[in-house]
């Protein structure tokens, strides 16, 4: 796999760091010059993985989170977002809309779908009390062209 450009960073697994990952993406899509509904979607995208290895990783309990992005050939972004948390049991089943671990907190159970609708490629691996590692693609549009006057 060529990579045109990377970054990688580890941060504690506490919320306030989910912005975090959501500007660190922005920052790294600046040169690829995204559309706003690409940079939209694919900010919710590092946001629902941070936040389900936060809240389903980490339940109770504190680690951290690895996120590598990179850039490759044809304008496609691959994200990896990994944790050494408690695991995922039943992967088929906790991908299914409105599946939820933590329904006593109201949560949609929608993470994985949303994910899936805005990439090309969710791709989940994951082993019980070893953690869990999401690895994404989603192929940018075309270069914008600047519209003359």
């Amino acid at each position: 796999m060529k990579i045109t450009n990377e970054f990688k960073c580890v941060f504690p697994a506490v919320s306030s760091n989910e912005s975090l990952a959501r500007a660190a993406l922005s920052a790294f899509l600046i040169p690829a010059d995204p559309t706003a509904q690409e940079l939209a979607d694919l900010r919710t995208v590092i946001s629902e993985a941070v936040t389900n290895a936060i809240v389903h990783g980490y339940r109770n309990s504190t680690g951290l989170i690895s996120v590598c992005l990179r850039m490759l050939p044809n304008r496609v972004l691959y994200i990896r977002v990994s944790d050494k948390g408690c695991g995922i049991p039943d992967i088929e089943q906790a991908m299914m809309p409105l599946y939820t671990t933590a329904p006593e907190e109201e949560r949609a159970g929608l993470g994985f779908a949303i994910m899936q609708e805005f990439t090309d490629k969710l791709h989940v691996r994951s082993s019980v009390g070893n953690g869990t590692t999401l690895t994404m693609r989603r192929r940018l549009g075309k270069i914008h062209e600047e519209e003359e006057d």
